[in-house]
C-alpha cells in the first residue's frame, strides 16, 4: 500500500504526519518504507538519513534503483531527499514523467506493508508523481482559511491525476493538525471545511492532532513521537488517527 501525504501549503504537518504515521504502523507490526520527495528534507533529517548517497531524485531520473537507494536509518527504512529535488520540474520533462516514482517503487512494493511518500509544498511534478504512485492520499491541514485555499488548489491537480494517471487514487481524508483545544471553530469555517472535503470526494478525519511542543522536540532529537514522548497528546492523537485510518482499510 502506497500512501502520499500532500498539501501545497507548507507548515501544515506533512513531514510530521508522515513520520508519525510510519512509526505508529511499525509499532503495530507493519513493515514501512519512507520516501522523501521534499527538497527541504525535513523527513530525511528527522529519521537520521544521509543525503550523500542515492536519493529520490536519483530514482526519478533512473540513475539508481529504489532498492539501491534504501537506507536503514534509526527511524526506519528510507529513500532520502536531496536539495536538488528543487529542480525536478526541469529535469523531468520526458513523456511519461508522471509515472517515474510508480515505476521505481513497483519492484520493491511487495517488500513493505506500507510505503509513505512525503511531498513538497507545491503542485509540481513531484506531487503529481506521488499521487500517481499512491493508492491513498492524506491531506494534512490547519483549520484556517489559507490552509483550505491550498486544498482547493490541490483539487485541480488531484482531479487531473485521477483522470489521466491514477484512476484508483482514493483521497482518504483531511487531517486537521496543530489544533488548539482552546480555539473555537466557527460555523462558517466548519461549513467551508466540509464543503472542501465534499468537493474532493472525501471527508474530514474525526481525529485531530493537537498542537504539542513534544513533536518539535522529538524531531530535533531525530526520534519519533512515540519513542520520545509516548504519553504526550501528540502520541495519543496520532495513534487514534492510525486506528481511524486503517480500521476500515479498503
Amino acid at each position: 500500500m502506497i500512501i502520499c501525504i500532500a498539501n501545497q501549503k507548507g507548515g501544515v504537518g506533512k513531514s510530521t504526519t508522515t513520520q508519525a504515521l510510519g512509526a505508529g504502523l511499525k509499532l503495530k507490526g507493519f513493515s514501512v518504507l519512507f520516501v522523501d520527495l521534499d527538497a527541504q528534507g525535513n523527513l530525511t533529517y528527522a529519521l537520521g538519513g544521509d543525503t550523500m548517497g542515492a536519493t529520490t531524485l536519483d530514482i526519478l531520473t533512473q540513475k539508481a534503483t529504489a532498492q539501491a537507494a534504501i537506507q536503514r536509518t534509526p527511524g526506519g527504512d528510507l529513500i532520502p531527499s536531496a536539495p536538488t529535488l528543487s529542480g525536478a520540474d526541469m529535469l523531468l520533462s520526458q513523456t511519461g514523467k508522471e509515472y517515474r516514482l510508480s515505476e521505481a517503487l513497483q519492484p520493491i512494493s511487495g517488500k513493505y506493508n506500507y510505503i509513505l511518500v512525503d511531498t513538497p509544498p507545491s503542485l509540481g511534478i513531484l506531487t503529481v508523481n506521488a499521487l500517481t504512485a499512491s493508492k491513498w492520499a492524506i491531506i494534512p491541514a490547519q483549520a484556517d482559511t489559507f490552509s483550505l485555499q491550498g486544498i482547493g488548489q490541490l483539487y485541480n491537480t488531484i482531479t487531473a491525476v485521477k483522470q489521466y494517471c491514477n484512476t484508483d487514487l482514493i483521497i482518504k481524508g483531511i487531517l486537521l493538525t496543530r489544533h488548539s483545544s482552546r480555539a473555537i471553530l466557527s460555523r462558517d469555517m466548519a461549513d467551508m471545511m466540509k464543503e472542501t472535503a465534499e468537493k474532493l470526494g472525501t471527508t474530514i478525519f474525526s481525529t485531530t492532532i493537537r498542537e504539542n511542543i513534544a513533536i518539535k522536540e522529538a524531531q530535533a532529537r531525530q526520534k519519533d513521537i512515540f519513542g520520545y514522548a509516548p504519553r504526550s497528546n501528540a502520541s495519543a492523537d496520532y495513534m487514534d488517527f492510525i486506528e481511524e485510518l486503517i480500521g476500515g482499510k479498503q
